[in-house]
């Protein structure tokens, strides 16, 4: 249903495009790892996947349960909340590994939260937290980098930009680019996980902020 709604959504709001390299494939069992830039790119994110024939069990920010009619929703689709700094953050895992188990494709922000900045401009991915990892130390899951560009053209900024660029995206439409790369297998300690995810998911984000450069 996520998927639906945004696949239905975003094309109303912007220009979405998507690309993939040639070996990108979405095995069961396997980890969409994205960047996360704005709250319009889980959107962005799901609309791309749906085009790429990919229903994915999301890993998300638990306030977004507390709202009413998304909160049905999310608990009946299987979708996991991450309860940030608290101790249920474990249980988040736990979740996300028994999803895994199932062959269920897992999306994850691995960066765990937005970038502090203003203005609608790209910048590359923020520093990873240690989930990804220890995902794929535990299960052996491939990741699959998909990077996006163009979220902070639909939302970014304080509260009052935000509602004005929601508002105002019908009418100017911006672009929007998903990229997905090729499935990497992940070794090595946790840190050198992250650093082989982060330079992953950077390639691709990088590659879909080329498309909106020149396309």
């Amino acid at each position: 249903m996520l998927a639906r709604l945004a696949h239905t959504l975003v094309p109303a709001a912007g220009r979405l495009t998507v690309t993939a390299d040639a070996g990108a494939a979405f095995a069961p069992g396997s980890i969409v790892a994205a960047n996360h830039t704005s709250l319009a790119d889980p959107a962005v994110v799901l609309a791309a996947l749906h085009r790429l024939g990919v229903r994915p069990t999301v890993m998300a920010a638990a306030g977004l349960w507390r709202i009413p009619v998304l909160r049905g929703l999310l608990s009946r689709e299987g979708h996991i909340p991450v309860h940030r700094h608290d101790r249920r953050a474990a249980q988040a895992l736990r979740l996300a590994v028994r999803a895994l188990e199932r062959g269920r494709v897992l999306l994850i922000y691995p960066e765990g939260g937005l970038p502090h900045r203003a203005g609608s401009a790209e910048s590359a991915p923020g520093a990873f937290r240690s989930g990804l990892a220890r995902l794929t130390e535990e299960t052996g899951a491939a990741v699959i980098p998909l990077g996006q560009a163009g979220a902070r053209r639909l939302l970014s900024g304080g509260p009052v930009r935000q509602w004005t660029g929601l508002l105002s995206s019908p009418l100017r439409r911006p672009r929007l680019h998903a990229h997905a790369g090729a499935p990497v297998t992940l070794s090595g300690d946790r840190c050198a996980r992250t650093v082989q995810a982060h330079r992953a998911v950077t390639t691709a984000w990088s590659t879909a902020a080329a498309r909106l450069r020149t396309g």
